[in-house]
């Protein structure tokens, strides 16, 4: 179409061995949502890539406001009105804000910059998206979900036509998605095209004008948002039907109490916090960004102090310190950020896999004994039905959910009580989620003890056997597997819940 804000025409990228993407199409039209769908490996990040002008595409045709155009760079990209935000946000930790928004277009000249004008455009753009972050503050200080927003604000900053949202909501909770899809819309009025990459389906059928499904790198088709159902786009997605989204429970015996918090209190984050886990459960914690989950999670593993309250592990007190600590006692931790805790991107999956248990491999501490560890690599990709090449492929080449499981191989070699899992399904298809929960089920079927935090509340409601809810660093409610529903959960989440709605 001739107002095509971008438009792609028989894009084909090839790698080694690999054909990323084989003639696809697509376009962006003004002030809509473009939603893109498929499994990890459909060849959704490659096409974005080349939109960027990261990768070049070695076959098709590019257009930009009906003018053909050759996106050399991502500075190219932005010259020409494109922003994209990337899943695994490119920020600089140690810079303010303000600092990150403008970025490589700092005001001022040399070295000289101009913080004051920074700040008060900084302020500016935050007004008018209503989003209430200090421009000062460090991106270090920040949760995952403002570093997000911080992002946001820097593709409004440069007044692009066409924004790219790679997963823009896999680490903020239901309130924060409602205020981003209300900048979302403010873009629709700006006639601002909006291409949208996400996995959670109830997200997609909110947003969405149109919907553009990718399998193996094939275009599948492009349909308006209201011609499909969620199981039509499941299907076209995974090339299959997925008739339950979530597996069913496998039926076994909840044991004994595994893991005691008592009155736990970290610094202005946590509030005298008890929580209770038992063999085989897997219990839930929900609440909103900044309600405390992850922090509670940290100081269970021993990556945050805690000035008072006590841990008990097998009904044993634990001094808990140090991560080391959390490991010797049985406790294995899953982080929220893949990239930034949870894996080295640059290493193979072999060394991620046997990274904290590489001693036993050791003779005399200090010779790794190659045939033992290669051996119980392959056990661990063999059980949990990881797709790689071979123990020696570099983790990043991997899909998310393969990537996901190779962080549970870690640490089942460690042989676990207890599972802490934040945000186990974070940025992975509905595929390889539904292979990530069937594994979840089979841990807790074993005995492991999962505490599992997420903010998808379908996920939660699904999965658990029991939720704890938090707001405000207190726990303010605790729900069993019969009267769950996101209504209740979110009125405690929001502080309206008051006691547990079992002893109602």
């Amino acid at each position: 179409m001739e107002n095509n804000l971008l438009e792609l025409k028989d894009i084909t990228k090839q790698f080694p061995g690999v054909l990323a993407l084989d003639h696809v199409s697509f376009d962006v039209r003004p002030g809509e949502v473009h939603v893109l769908m498929g499994e990890n490996g459909a060849g959704k990040s490659t096409l974005m890539k080349i939109i960027d002008g990261i990768y070049q595409p070695d076959e098709g045709i590019i257009k930009i406001n009906g003018q053909e155009k050759k996106i050399s760079s991502p500075i190219y990209a932005i010259e020409n009105g494109i922003a994209m935000i990337h899943q695994e946000l490119n920020t600089v930790l140690d810079l303010s804000v303000a600092e990150n928004i403008f970025m490589g277009r700092e005001f001022g000249k040399g070295i000289f910059y101009n913080h004051k004008l920074m700040l008060k455009k900084a302020k500016e753009y935050m007004q008018e998206l209503k989003i209430n972050i200090n421009p000062n503050q460090k991106m270090r200080e920040l949760s995952i979900a403002k570093r997000q927003m911080v992002e946001i604000i820097k593709a409004v900053s440069m007044n692009a036509k066409v924004i790219i949202m790679d997963e823009p909501t896999s680490a903020i909770s239901d309130s924060e998605v409602d205020a981003l899809f209300d900048i979302i819309n403010s873009f629709r009025k700006k006639n601002v095209g909006i291409v949208y990459i996400s996995h959670k389906m109830d997200e997609v059928f909110r947003i969405a004008d149109r919907i553009t499904v990718l399998r193996d790198g094939k275009l599948v088709g492009t349909y308006a948002a209201e011609e499909l159902s969620t199981e039509q786009l499941i299907a076209k997605m995974v090339g299959r039907t997925i008739e339950n989204i979530y597996p069913p429970r496998l039926e076994h015996k909840i044991g004994e109490e595994v893991l005691k918090v008592c009155n736990v209190s970290s610094g202005s984050v946590l509030k005298h916090v008890d929580v209770t886990l038992h063999q085989g459960e897997i219990l839930g914690l929900a609440g909103l960004v900044g309600a405390g989950r992850s922090e509670l999670a940290e100081v269970i593993f021993g990556m945050r102090s805690y000035e008072c309250g006590e841990i008990y592990v097998h009904k044993q007190k634990m001094n808990i310190r140090r991560p080391e600590d959390a490991i010797i006692a049985g406790i294995a931790f899953i982080t929220e950020d893949r990239a930034l805790t949870g894996l080295n991107k640059k290493t193979s999956v072999k060394k991620d896999i046997s990274i904290v248990t590489l001693g036993e491999y050791c003779l005399g501490g200090q010779i790794i004994q190659n045939k033992k560890e290669n051996k119980v690599v392959d056990q661990q990709i063999k059980a949990l039905e990881i797709k790689t090449p071979g123990r020696n492929q570099q983790i990043n080449k991997l899909s998310g959910g393969n990537q996901q499981k190779v962080i549970i191989a870690r640490w089942m070699l460690s042989n676990p009580d207890i599972l802490i899992m934040d945000e186990p399904t974070r940025g992975i298809d509905v595929g390889a989620k539904f292979e990530i929960y069937s594994l979840i089920q089979k841990l807790s079927k074993q005995g492991k003890a999962i505490l599992m935090i997420s903010s998808e509340l379908p996920e939660i409601i699904g999965m658990c056997d029991r939720v704890l809810v938090m707001s405000e660093g207190k726990i303010t409610g605790e729900v069993s597997k019969e009267i769950m529903s996101q209504e209740t959960i979110m009125m405690m989440a929001t502080g309206m819940g008051g006691e547990s709605l079992e002893n109602r």
